[in-house]
């Protein structure tokens, strides 16, 4: 029985646009149109998945794309990733590569339930595989060792979502409130960032002896003066000594001895049953987040048409973005990539529109739905 599951959650694993080689890889798939793209922005105007539509966009800032994303839908219900890439693409490239694929392994281990330890599984199997992948290449390409990946999962299953998150991509739900159609921004993620003072609290209380966990620079709170989140896949020169030396760039070299890890693979997961004012769900990479309040971008998604939201959304960042620079949002579009990084980040929006009636009916996604956003421009 456990092989015919895994038989049929294999057909869901290709990520659409494979036939035309990775560096081709689209976000055109099964179930939507008005796809395409602009300069540097992809977009999927609409869609359909196994619990409504969605709209999906991307905009590079960095020389590789960093941010990867997925939306996976078929008889295991509904995944969605997102995975904000520091340091190098390949940590979140990997991550797009096979969390899912381990998700769908540990599903079936559970006769295709799907729980918080089976997520938590699938990411400390993906941690495992990213850190392997470094040992191997150590001598070869030991910069991968200070590459890592933030990793946002929602997964809709029957009428429960889990979101699972390590680091500080964030996923907002848009709830109807009252009779009178007002829509209300619930965050439903917890983020890994030293800038927020539970994360440091956190961090000082694991690492009491080391007065410099956390450090303040140019005005930005960094674990051990370096990076920013406490919570990712890879970045293992964080994580074990055995990384933390020559030949990676000194400037991620620790001077002291490291006797425990100091960044963490642990997801923060919960769980949220899905009720009939729930209307929709944003997933974003923090390069949404630093220009966007959760209630804006509510406000933007209710306020307009469902296709075309994940667009509108990384429009309004840009024009945010543009403003406090004193620029214009035309001029801003005229900046290449790698110097647009001094002005926004890559950014990633997937918008969820939840379907009540499929979600309470379980329909099962048929053909199953795979989209995975571009590697790169």
């Amino acid at each position: 029985m456990l092989q015919a599951l895994m038989n049929l959650l294999s057909l869901c694993s290709r990520p659409f646009g494979y036939g035309l080689g990775n560096k081709s890889q689209s976000i055109v798939g099964h179930g939507g149109d008005r796809e395409g793209k602009e300069g540097l922005l992809w977009y999927r105007d609409t869609g359909k998945y196994g619990c409504g539509d969605f709209s999906m966009a991307v905009v590079q800032a960095n020389q590789v794309l960093e941010d990867q994303s997925q939306i996976e839908s078929g008889p295991f219900g509904t995944f969605v990733g997102v995975y904000d890439g520091h340091g190098g693409p390949d940590a979140a490239r990997y991550v797009c590569d096979h969390l899912f694929r381990n998700f769908q392994a540990m599903t079936a281990e559970t006769q295709g339930v799907v729980t918080a330890e089976t997520i938590q599984r699938a990411f400390l199997a993906t941690e495992e595989g990213f850190t392997s992948l470094v040992t191997e290449l150590w001598s070869t390409r030991p910069h991968i060792a200070t590459v890592g990946s933030c990793c946002l999962v929602g997964v809709i299953y029957q009428q429960t979502l889990f979101v699972a998150n390590l680091g500080d991509s964030r996923v907002v739900l848009g709830k109807k409130v009252g009779n009178t159609g007002e829509i209300a921004a619930f965050q439903l993620s917890t983020e890994h960032n030293a800038n927020e003072a539970a994360v440091r609290r956190e961090l000082k209380e694991l690492h009491p002896n080391d007065t410099q966990i956390v450090v303040l620079k140019h005005g930005v709170w960094r674990v051990k003066g370096i990076i920013q989140v406490s919570r990712s896949i890879g970045d293992v020169y964080m994580k074990s000594s055995q990384y933390n030396r020559e030949p990676i760039n000194a400037k991620f070299r620790l001077p002291e001895p490291m006797n425990m890890p100091i960044l963490s693979a642990q997801p923060t997961i919960l769980s949220h049953r899905l009720h009939a004012n729930d209307s929709f769900l944003i997933f974003a990479s923090d390069g949404l987040w630093e220009h966007l309040s959760n209630e804006k971008a509510v406000d933007i998604v209710h306020s307009h048409p469902h296709a075309g939201s994940a667009k509108r959304l990384v429009k309004a960042a840009l024009h945010e973005a543009a403003r406090k620079r004193e620029m214009r949002y035309s001029d801003l579009r005229k900046i290449d990539k790698k110097v647009r990084r001094h002005f926004h980040d890559d950014i990633t929006v997937i918008v969820l529109f939840l379907n009540h009636d499929l979600i309470s009916r379980g329909m099962v996604q048929d053909p199953p739905v795979s989209i995975r956003s571009a590697l790169e421009h």
